[in-house]
């Protein structure tokens, strides 16, 4: 896959990810962008590690997908706790 399947696939992944976790993220476009495409990295080697599955087959493959909006979710909740622990200790 290309970069650009990457970036679309990380995009549609992270706004996947944040509406099945609805709430407050700090971040727009680009952070989610990027979570989608780091939890489709992360979804793919978890597969690979976890179940010995090649899960990042092709783009129009439904294991990439899931691989990246599990991945994602992982991400987006680690992000929220990272996020609101660093927010939280600025408050007066």
């Amino acid at each position: 896959m290309g970069i650009i399947a990457w970036i679309f696939i990380g995009l549609l992944a992270g706004i996947v990810a944040k509406v099945l976790l609805p709430g407050k993220d700090p971040g727009g476009l680009i952070v989610t962008m990027l979570i989608g495409i780091a939890g489709g990295l992360l979804g793919g080697w978890l597969g690979k590690v976890l179940f010995g599955v090649d899960s990042i087959d092709g783009f129009f493959d439904l294991s990439t997908w899931i691989a990246a909006v599990v991945g994602s979710l992982i991400l987006l909740v680690l992000f929220r706790l990272v996020a609101g622990r660093n927010r939280g200790g600025r408050r007066a």
